[in-house]
This record gives structure tokens, C-alpha cells and sequence, in this order.
């Protein structure tokens, strides 16, 4: 999924091939006047991340942008309710644009519009941000970085985890996302799931693999426990620096996708990066911390478990038979096969 949702579909490179319903490039282009004042000669589609949208900007006066538009209706990392999303997206980006502007540089921010929120309102349901174009490829989420280029992205957790946290920063929970509507699908595994051509397979997928669920969920509360009474501090994470939310911009990589941020032990940002200590002795070398294995199996489980959330939410929910269901069908099946080890 988006690394936005805070997961990432296993064994897939996500996409969002299909636009959003109910929201189309004239939308765009208004908002985009509206809120920034860009007028907007060109917008290009780009399906790049998994549940925001993105479009290419270029301005008649020549100048480029990167615009995301956000549904508020799913944006559960943010909050479960389009108000709530709005709320925790704006706290996320404005955490932000203050670490930015703090120094690091590395952090991609939004560029607000004058005098106004930094992430716009649109309708109550659709949001807009707007990003300075970055003349840098994209990496694929499961690019393999070579053993320099995970000791950059490690040197550059190092200082995020060191910054002061800005008083907005949310506040990061190391409880299995979206734990209410597994169990619900584990309840109603008997009765027929409706929303779309997915649903029954999907449904049918989770009776196969419910014994190892609730196993991975069991383990995941265990981890969890022994990691809150450790009482160890917290520190500003990102969430999700994984390969495809990095740009190399040749001196070095730009940090993008901030909607996760949080307060969380560091072991949330290192065990994307890996799951073995050793290949995180940059960050001891740097910190002086030692990676807690606890903390490392309880974030490396807690993101398959997080796919299996959205991939439940995406296929108990209407849907369609195209690019995106079927990807997101590919990563439910990958999903559990990793789960029942």
C-alpha cells in the first residue's frame, strides 16, 4: 500500500494506476489556482504511491510543482474520520515544514499557500498539497539499497531521531493498525463479504490463514507489552523511510512522504531499513544507540499486519476488478502467505 498508510504491499512496487472518482484534472487545476495561484499549463497525471494521487505541474510562468490530492475518507494514519484525517495530516506536514526549517534539509515539506493552511481543505472530503518539483528519479519500494546507501539513509535517521520534536508532532502508537476490522473479518469469516469481485475470495483467503493471524496478532501483543513497560524514550520517526519514499538527488537522498510522522521509538524507522542489528551499526556508530531486537520483530511484524488492515479494508469496501484491485489482491495473498510462516 502507500507508504502513506504506513505499509507497504509485500512483493509489490504500488501504484495508483486508476484517478480518483469524483475528482478530475479541472478540479485540480482549480484548486491549484484557488489556494496557490499556480496557473497551471500543464498537469500530468503520475501514478506513483498507493491511496494518494499525484500530478506534475508545470505553470505558464514555467514554474513546476508536484500537487497530491488526498482522499480524507481513507487516510486512517491520520485519523478515521474525514475531520480527523484533516486534523492529523496537517500535524503531520506542518511537523514537517518546522523540521525543515529547523535544518533538516533533507526533509521535503510543502509549500503552503499565503497565509493559509498548509494542507487545504478542499471540500470537506478531498485535500490538497502542494510540493516544489524535485528533478530526481523515483525508487521503487523494494529497491535494494546497496550497504552505502542504507548507511546514508541511517546517518540521516540519525539526525531526525536526534532533532527536537516540534509540539505538533503526532503521537505514534505501536498497537497493530486497523486491529478492530482483523478481528472483524476473522468474527465473520462464515458470512458471505460483499463490496466487490474481491470480497469473497478475499474472505475465502482469510479462512485458509486465520489459525496464523491470530498467531502473528498474539505475538504482535506480546512484542507490544514488553515494549511499553521498557520505558524507553521516544524520538520523532518518520514511519516509512523505505526505498520509495527516498529521492537521490546525487549529494544525497531528500526524505519525501511525511503523513506518518511521529513519536515512536527509532526501532519504528530502523526496521524498515533492516532487520539485522548488524546492518544497523552505522546508526550505533552514530547515536550511540543500540537497536532493541524486541522493538526490530515487533515493527518488521507490525507492517505485515498493517497490509493485511488495508488490503481487508480495500476488499470488505466497494471496489472494482482493475489495476489497483489486482494488485492489492497480489499483495493480500503475499500478505498472508508471510504471515503463516
Amino acid at each position: 500500500m502507500e507508504s502513506g498508510a504506513e505499509s507497504g504491499a509485500v512483493g509489490q512496487d504500488p501504484r495508483m494506476e486508476q484517478r480518483p472518482k469524483g475528482f478530475d484534472d479541472e478540479d485540480v487545476r482549480s484548486a491549484l489556482s484557488h489556494h496557490h495561484g499556480i496557473d497551471a499549463r500543464e498537469l500530468r497525471y503520475r501514478p506513483v504511491g498507493f491511496g494518494d494521487y499525484h500530478w506534475a505541474v508545470t505553470g505558464a510562468d514555467g514554474s513546476r510543482w508536484f500537487a497530491k490530492i488526498s482522499d480524507l475518507t481513507d487516510k486512517p494514519q491520520c485519523g478515521h474520520t474525514p475531520a480527523a484525517a484533516l486534523d492529523g495530516y496537517r500535524a503531520a506536514l506542518r511537523t514537517a515544514a518546522e523540521l525543515r526549517a529547523a535544518g533538516l534539509e533533507f526533509v521535503l515539506a510543502p509549500v503552503p499557500p499565503g497565509g493559509g493552511e498548509i494542507v487545504t481543505d478542499l471540500d470537506g472530503r478531498w485535500a490538497l498539497a502542494v510540493f516544489e518539483h524535485v528533478d530526481a528519479p523515483a525508487q521503487e519500494f523494494h529497491t535494494e539499497l546497496s550497504p552505502g546507501g542504507r548507511d546514508a539513509v541511517l546517518a540521516l535517521l540519525a539526525r531526525l531521531h536526534a532533532a527536537a520534536a516540534p509540539a505538533v508532532t503526532p503521537r505514534h502508537s505501536p498497537t497493530v493498525p486497523d486491529r478492530n476490522l482483523i478481528e472483524e473479518a476473522l468474527a465473520e469469516q462464515e458470512v458471505s463479504w460483499s463490496g466487490g469481485p474481491f470480497s469473497e475470495p478475499a474472505r475465502q483467503a482469510v479462512v485458509t490463514h486465520a489459525n496464523a493471524i491470530r498467531a502473528r496478532l498474539a505475538e504482535a501483543d506480546a512484542l507490544t507489552h514488553q515494549l511499553t513497560t521498557s520505558g524507553r524514550p521516544a524520538v520523532v520517526t518518520h514511519g516509512e523511510p523505505h526505498p520509495g519514499n527516498l529521492l537521490d538527488v546525487g549529494e544525497g537522498y531528500l526524505l519525501i512522504d511525511w503523513d506518518t510522522v511521529g513519536l515512536g521509538v527509532p526501532e519504528r524507522d530502523l526496521a524498515v531499513v533492516s532487520d539485522d542489528p548488524a546492518e544497523l551499526a552505522a546508526y550505533t556508530e552514530l547515536t550511540g544507540v543500540r537497536p532493541d531486537p524486541v522493538a526490530l520483530e515487533l515493527y518488521g511484524l507490525r507492517w505485515t499486519l498493517a497490509d493485511l488492515g488495508e488490503f481487508l479494508r480495500w476488499f470488505r469496501a466497494p471496489h472494482s476488478d482493475d489495476a489497483d484491485s489486482r494488485t492489492a489482491w497480489e499483495g493480500l495473498l503475499q500478505t498472508l502467505a508471510a504471515l503463516d510462516r
